[in-house]
């Protein structure tokens, strides 16, 4: 995946009006939904500076993240009805992000570090059988969202979580393992912004501005200060 970026960006609108509630583990789609954020991501690491993801065939989706051609199916399909992916009508297993702008409403996602060769290892180990799943690549889609590029952090409390992504708060602390093991998140533990003695949790997007945590910039963190440009 050397021709890769190191990450894209990904249209966040959808997350913003509540997107990620909308998905849910229930009336047999809960798997479904899973596929879909996974394949989501396998598009938008494709697409170009228009949002179009050019030549993205079954086997490269079922490559990149372990799925069956009949989940693959499954995922596009959710995809198609909440409006996050479009068929190309001008190319052959092409797709088009929907409400895509460049200029503003998208955040980073990370990419190329995601990979070993053409598969995502974190994904392959995703058996699409718990709630937890789901839970936690809609955590990783909030935090993609949410992520302050200044920072290089996202600090969401567990209250904001269960809001913005609807994950139930006695569910929110399993998800987060289930990333940190992954290896798709980081936990980093700052300076609460609401008590002058309290910790809060700030995550961070593994494989994304990977010289930028705790060990670089701590002491600023922790003392509340301002960071400066990186």
């Amino acid at each position: 995946m050397k021709d890769m970026k190191q990450w894209v960006r990904l249209p966040t609108a959808w997350i913003e009006e509540g997107g990620l509630k909308a998905l849910r583990w229930q009336d047999g789609a809960g798997s479904s939904n899973v596929a879909g954020l996974m394949l989501l991501s396998v598009i938008a690491h494709r697409a170009d500076d228009d949002g179009l993801a050019s030549h993205v065939t079954y086997d490269v989706f079922c490559q990149a993240t372990g799925l069956s051609r009949t989940m693959v199916a499954s995922g596009l399909s959710i995809l198609y009805g909440h409006g996050l992916v479009e068929k190309s009508k001008d190319a052959q297993s092409a797709y088009q992000l929907c409400n895509y702008d460049p200029a503003k409403g998208w955040g980073k996602l990370p990419a190329r570090g995601l990979y070993r060769q053409d598969r995502i290892p974190a994904f392959h180990d995703l058996h699409l059988r718990k709630v937890t799943e789901l839970d936690a690549m809609k955590l990783y889609f909030a935090v993609v969202a949410r992520r302050d590029n200044a920072t290089n952090w996202a600090r969401m409390s567990y209250e904001t979580i269960e809001h913005y992504a609807g994950i139930p708060r006695n569910r929110i602390r399993s998800a987060i393992s289930l990333l940190a093991a992954s290896h798709l998140l980081h936990v980093d533990h700052l300076a609460s912004q609401d008590s002058e003695f309290g910790v809060s949790n700030a995550y961070r997007l593994a494989h994304l501005e990977t010289s930028r945590h705790m060990g670089t910039t701590g002491r600023r963190a922790i003392d509340g200060l301002p960071f400066e440009d990186a």
